[in-house]
């Protein structure tokens, strides 16, 4: 690396509006996110589905009709 051209690299504390904290490396201090793998719903299994079964019924009643003719 060249002397003089890149940013500080220092500790630094990342926060979450969930109250998570991380302590890792960067170049910028104090990092704030909105969402972290303590709380995102994809990592927590708090996954919300889409009611697709309606979905489905629909479907099959639509083209039922089709299957008898």
């Amino acid at each position: 690396m060249k002397k003089g051209i890149h940013p500080p690299y220092k500790e630094t504390i990342i926060r979450c509006a969930c109250g998570a904290e991380y302590k890792t490396r960067s170049t910028r201090e104090n990092l704030r996110v909105e969402i972290c793998s303590h709380c995102h719903p994809f990592f927590t299994g708090k996954r919300k589905f889409i009611d697709s079964q309606g979905r489905v019924e629909k479907f099959i009643k639509k083209y039922e009709k089709n299957k008898k003719k």
